[in-house]
């Protein structure tokens, strides 16, 4: 690679990097996209099961989130319902049962402290600024405690607890002990609410795309064309008062902005020069990746519709959890996908793929009986284990960190520019909030570059 490459090197061609590159694009700016990886997509990720393309990664698309919907119609990509007729399986203390609705069936007191819960997280969240939540009221405090200790000053039964912690572990894919209790609510608001992250209906999980959401990526990527440089990974950016300088094994990029758009841990793991100021480099240090696996089983058909169950399953001490129905809509065979999440995935991420298998099935047959023993294909994807991810499906923020140094998350260091679903203060951990964050990063350099020259024509 030659010197004077492009106006604009983005790093990572994930959702974000590739949203900022098209929105450069289009703005008439030269641009190049480095990708560690051999495929665009980042987080996003297909895979195959019994024939049929899958979603190793992102998978589903809420109400709220509007600019994915807007690509998605944009590049003819459809979405369906996720399937969610019939009762629900709650594995709770060891016993399963069934239910509808959002909250389990609960021992009455656990029931109505759930519902107090959720409205007591939602009140919360309503006071966390989106774009500043580190000025909140009370920031400070919140910040210092975890969701853990939160909930056990504030939560007394054991059921609205235990419900709870199945939320965080399905959404955060971390443990309650390991998130910032200001962290928590922000997210809680930058999604729409609790309520609307942990459901289906009107929820983050209302839809699916038929063929897979990584289809979008895959046509920003033709968009982009030659532009894309995959298998290059980003080793160091160094800058100075006019250009920008990003070396990967196969040479240097010369620019004069650069968009880094890959996860916190990842970002931190570039060597730059001059150094990073403190606050942007102790972010990184500090923002660690949620850990998740995803699995899905297929069988000739959806069996467990016949006996009036939607193929959904939480619970409190399964490993893998929660579940859903993921036959395709063509209505070919069935498939169950489901997760090992939080401190679950940390542990099975080190076993191998043929034990992991034998637990999914295991907890299907919990779940669904003896047909579920006998899959007709199987698929995974290990997040924890996967080098240019290391974890999904975003990073997070512990205790201190928001307040300490939540403000440099967004900030620019010099000609560097910050990218990625964590940066965004709507839709944060998704894939709508990676899009946003690469149009606002692309809005930044454009605004950068306007000054620049109006600079050199005074």
């Amino acid at each position: 690679m030659s010197a004077g490459d492009a106006e604009v090197v983005v790093v990572g061609a994930g959702f974000a990097g590739l949203s900022a590159a098209l929105a450069l694009r289009k703005a008439g700016v030269p641009v190049v996209v480095l990708e560690a990886r051999d495929r665009v997509g980042g987080r996003s990720m297909a895979g195959t099961l019994n024939g049929y393309t899958v979603d190793l990664g992102g998978q589903w698309i809420g109400p709220a989130h509007t600019r994915l919907a807007s690509l998605a119609a944009a590049y003819g990509v459809a979405t369906a319902p996720q399937y969610a007729s019939g009762r629900k399986i709650v594995e709770y203390g060891g016993r399963i049962a069934t239910y509808t609705g959002l909250i389990p069936k609960l021992p009455i007191v656990g029931l109505l402290e759930a519902d107090l819960m959720i409205r007591r997280i939602n009140r919360l969240a309503e006071r966390v600024p989106l774009e500043a939540p580190w000025s909140a009221a009370n920031a400070a405090l919140l910040d210092a405690e975890t969701l853990e200790s939160w909930k056990r000053r504030t939560v007394r039964t054991k059921s609205a607890r235990a419900l709870l912690d199945i939320a965080v572990r399905s959404i955060f894919t971390v443990e309650a002990g390991d998130l910032s209790l200001l962290w928590f609510l922000f997210y809680c608001r930058s999604g729409a609410g609790f309520e609307a992250l942990a459901s289906i209906e009107k929820g983050a999980q209302e839809r699916v795309f038929v063929g897979g959401g990584h289809q979008i990526a895959a046509a920003m990527a033709r968009e982009l064309g030659d532009a894309i440089r995959l298998s290059e990974p980003v080793s160091a950016i160094a800058q100075d008062g006019r250009s920008v300088r990003v070396a990967t094994p196969s040479g240097t990029v010369t620019a004069r902005y650069a968009i880094v758009a890959v996860p916190p841990p990842l970002a931190g793991r570039i060597a730059y020069q001059p150094a990073l100021p403190i606050a942007r480099d102790a972010l990184f240090q500090r923002m660690a990746m949620g850990s998740v696996i995803k699995a899905y089983a297929a069988y000739p058909t959806p069996f467990w519709r016949a006996r009036g169950l939607s193929g959904e399953v939480i619970s409190d001490t399964g490993a893998f959890s929660p579940v859903f129905d993921a036959s395709p809509s063509d209505g070919s065979f069935g498939a169950l996908v489901g997760f090992f999440d939080g401190n679950a995935a940390r542990v099975w991420s080190e076993r191998g793929s043929d034990a992991r298998r034998t637990s999914v099935l295991e907890n299907l047959v919990r779940y669904f009986g003896p047909e579920a023993a006998q899959p007709i294909d199987y698929a995974e994807q290990n997040w924890p284990a996967e080098i240019w991810s290391r974890g999904c499906y975003a990073a997070f923020a512990g205790p201190g960190t928001l307040t300490a140094y939540g403000s440099a998350i967004r900030t620019p260091c010099g000609r560097i520019h910050w990218a990625g679903t964590e940066t965004s203060s709507v839709s944060c951990g998704y894939l709508d909030g990676a899009v946003l964050s690469g149009d606002r990063a692309a809005a930044e350099v454009l605004a950068a570059r306007a000054r620049g020259e109006a600079a050199a024509s005074d």
